[in-house]
């Protein structure tokens, strides 16, 4: 007589990408997302302040800082999915290019991917951002100037783009029920 044992199987491996305005909560829910089982978190933010500190003054610095962390880490990030893992990109797709790079490095891996979209108003980011830089927890603080500078620049998510999209209201409530 033999005894089977079935081996539980990991699930397939997705790629969550973040899309936001700044304060509406990408990095909280980035970090909820990666506490799931084989499950990686990669925070833009802290490879940026720890490759390039001081360095980062204005949206052209971060443009040019940012283009080459996305060079660097996306063969790597597909390799990763490929290997089984999940991964949670902290990184912020909040324009049509950035959002091409994250479904490339999908395409890349032959893997799920899911575009969480934190649909928050400004007001509301504002005023956790201001929460934020007070606390000192984050490794940049954004003026309210900054923020209008660098929100002009954001551009909704759109079904055209061949994402799966998940929508988050600033409720919390979650349209799409994948989560």
């Amino acid at each position: 007589m033999s005894l089977s044992h079935s081996t539980p199987r990991a699930p397939a491996p997705t790629l969550h990408f973040l899309c936001g305005k700044i304060g509406a909560g990408k990095s909280t829910l980035a970090a909820e997302l990666a506490a799931r089982p084989a499950t990686l978190l990669l925070s833009e933010d802290r490879w940026l302040a720890a490759l390039y500190p001081g360095e980062i003054l204005d949206v052209a610095d971060y443009g040019r800082c940012a283009a080459r962390l996305r060079n660097a880490i996306g063969g790597h990030v597909a390799a990763l999915a490929v290997a089984g893992l999940s991964v949670v990109l902290d990184f912020p797709a909040n324009t049509r290019r950035s959002r091409e790079w994250l479904l490339g490095v999908a395409e890349q891996a032959g893997c799920s991917h899911r575009l969480h979209y934190l649909d928050v108003p400004d007001a509301v980011c504002k005023a956790r951002l201001r929460a934020r830089n007070a606390s000192g927890t984050h490794p940049y603080t954004t003026s309210d100037e900054q923020y209008d500078a660098i929100t002009a620049y954001f551009v909704e998510p759109s079904e055209d783009e061949g994402l799966n999209i998940v929508r988050h209201q600033a409720d919390g409530a979650r349209q799409a029920g994948l989560l």
